[in-house]
């Protein structure tokens, strides 16, 4: 490989990273009432147990399963799209992927299997739903 081939490569990769971070951004200015970073740290360990319940339930799909498995895996990595300590878009990769995941949760399984294996309070319960549930569009 040339020189020109491996700089035109790291380009394009540090472009699409570029693009990455400022939907990131977008995303989080624009939906700033979906989740607070103060009610997401509190929400975190009984958001952790619910994916391992979900995780560990049988009575889900195998696909539904393996989503999980692999959100706690990314979540658990040291590795992540947006290093952790860059404010305020550092979080947001990770609120971003866990409410994608479970969007697609409360597709397939419905709200019952969450509320089923909440932890949590109730309130808590509801900012996790409002936070997967799917964007509504506006006429």
């Amino acid at each position: 490989m040339t020189w020109e081939t491996v700089a035109g490569i790291a380009a394009g990769l540090l472009l699409a990273y570029a693009v990455l971070l400022i939907l990131l951004w977008w995303y989080a200015r624009r939906h700033p009432e979906t989740v607070t970073m103060k009610d997401a740290l509190r929400l975190l360990p009984d958001l952790l147990r619910l994916i391992r319940r979900l995780a560990a339930d049988r009575k889900l799909a195998v696909g539904v399963r393996v989503r999980l498995v692999l959100l706690l895996a990314y979540l658990l990595s040291p590795i992540d799209l947006v290093p952790d300590f860059i404010p305020v878009i550092g979080y947001a990769d990770d609120a971003v992927i866990v409410a994608l995941v479970l969007r697609s949760v409360l597709k397939r399984a419905g709200p019952e299997a969450l509320e089923r294996h909440w932890p949590g309070s109730r309130p808590g319960l509801d900012v996790i739903l409002k936070a997967a549930a799917p964007v509504r569009r506006r006429p």
